[in-house]
């Protein structure tokens, strides 16, 4: 069993309280990891320490020496990824082959944004003003607070931490109490990396305590969060009430659509990775698959099968395809929408129930269940499960899929399937998401902004706009001229 500690101002510290809480292996179904439980005077040190960083020879760096020490840190983590994908898989469940993969990728968000944060270049605006200079500047803008999700607790990490640190900011992260353990592993590598102390801290605790305490700090200028749409109502009216910035990376409820002149293979394979990959538990999952209604009935044959193969069980193991669900609360919710679903009248196609076998021990698992029969004013079509459940739903053609796709209060992501280059087009511009994949899903890359519209969030993470994200533009004027002004009760 081990025993976490916070990472604040360079070193790892007992929580203020003297309390820690058990974190479980989703797999196992038992405790392996005790971690600090952090209450607002572990936040006030946090946050404490990342001020005076900011005060201090950390806000004298150069933006290129920055670079230097982040890309020493993505080294640190290509050198410990294998390490680093086995303790997210202990905490959260997910398949290692994924994770792992996951991990050696990592480092790129460091690379990238270290390449960046020596390009952030003001402008010399040509003022309309005579006998005046007028420039503009980029400025970090101070401590962030940062709330990881559960899912993918590292990548979080590297999605607002690389940014925000290239912008020149100080970061508070406040991970999942589901899933610590891998960020605060991964503090040490900042340290060995050389990073100022009070740079880069970790608080571990529970979001109405530690999370609540960093939303409110007053010397937290913003908050980047990942997680459902609720809690992220919840941060960012509280974070309202101190005029403070927010990014927010909320749910999906995205649509994945095929059409008759798809590559059928290609397209169920597709709807397969958005839906079933990672046990469903992502935001830009697939889970309302729209078909063509003239090739409905092969979709369906060919996603039932491929569900069939699945094999569930250990995330260890190379050959797994399915893990356990991560949390006690998130299984019980998958669950209960299930039952939503068939009391709904939505058509149980395939799954639905708990699977058993030798490789199903403890853990909480959920057989790929798939429904057809699904009308887009269900609850299983309209709120976010999480899960490994796909709706599958009808539609004739072209108007009616935009219109069933963007019937919804979310738009994270969507996914189109077509040989048609027009129709391509036409549905790229047409669906309401913040991410339209054409005959691939659930790419990412460092280069390319994530983010959604309505209900999934606000803000973009990775690309060069996310480094906008932590900067504040100052606008400066200088008087040229030696004379007086004139009249001084009038504006210039």
């Amino acid at each position: 069993m081990q025993t976490y500690q916070h990472y604040i101002n360079g070193a790892y510290v007992d929580p203020a309280q003297g309390q820690w809480f058990d974190s479980h292996d989703p797999y196992r179904g038992e405790v392996w990891a005790q971690m600090p439980r952090g209450t607002a005077a572990d936040v006030d040190a946090a946050v404490a320490a990342a001020k005076a960083a900011l005060d201090g020879p950390y806000g004298d760096l150069t933006a290129s020496a920055r670079g230097k020490l982040m890309r020493r840190l993505g080294d640190l983590v290509a050198e410990n990824a294998d390490r680093l994908a086995e303790i997210e898989v202990r905490d959260n469940g997910k398949l290692l082959s994924e994770m792992a993969g996951q991990m050696r990728y990592h480092p790129e968000w460091w690379y990238y944004f270290a390449g960046l944060a020596d390009k952030v270049e003001g402008s010399v605006i040509p003022i309309d003003k005579p006998n005046h200079l007028a420039f503009t500047r980029h400025e970090p803008v101070g401590v962030v607070g940062a709330i990881t999700a559960w899912n993918s607790p590292l990548l979080f990490v590297a999605w607002k931490c690389a940014p925000a640190i290239a912008a020149g900011c100080t970061v508070v992260i406040k991970p999942s109490e589901f899933t610590s353990a891998s960020t605060l592993e991964y503090a040490a590598l900042v340290k060995e990396a050389g990073f100022p102390d009070g740079v880069f801290n970790v608080v571990a605790g529970m979001g109405a305590e530690a999370g609540a305490a960093l939303v409110d700090h007053p010397d937290v200028a913003k908050i980047t969060f990942t997680g459902s749409d609720k809690t992220g109502a919840m941060i960012y009216s509280q974070a309202a009430k101190h005029i403070k910035r927010v990014s927010l990376e909320l749910g999906g409820k995205s649509p994945n659509v095929i059409f008759d002149d798809a590559n059928l293979d290609a397209a169920c394979a597709g709807a397969v990775s958005g839906i079933f990959a990672a046990t469903g538990q992502t935001c830009i999952a697939g889970s309302r698959l729209l078909v063509q209604n003239s090739v409905r009935d092969a979709v369906e044959a060919k996603m039932v099968e491929i569900a069939r193969t699945a094999k569930i069980g250990d995330p260890m193991k190379a050959e797994t395809n399915i893990g356990p669900v991560t949390t006690a609360p998130q299984y019980a919710k998958i669950r209960e929408y299930i039952g939503v679903a068939e009391s709904e009248g939505a058509k149980l196609l395939f799954g639905g129930g708990t699977p058993q076998g030798p490789e199903i021990q403890g853990g909480q698992f959920v057989e790929p269940t798939i429904f057809t029969g699904v009308l887009n004013s269900m609850r299983i079509a309209q709120e976010e499960v999480f899960g490994p459940v796909l709706s599958i739903i009808g539609f004739e053609d072209e108007d009616e899929a935009v219109e069933i796709g963007n019937d919804i209060a979310f738009g994270l992501a969507a996914g189109v399937w077509t040989q048609n280059i027009g129709r391509a087009v036409r549905m790229s511009e047409r669906l309401k998401a913040g991410t339209v994949w054409v005959n691939t899903y659930r790419a990412v890359s460092y280069m390319m902004p994530f983010g959604g519209v309505k209900r999934s969030g606000i803000g973009r993470e990775s690309g060069v706009e996310a480094i906008r994200e932590y900067l504040s533009t100052k606008s400066v004027w200088i008087n040229t001229s030696d004379e007086a002004p004139g009249n001084p009760f009038v504006m210039r």
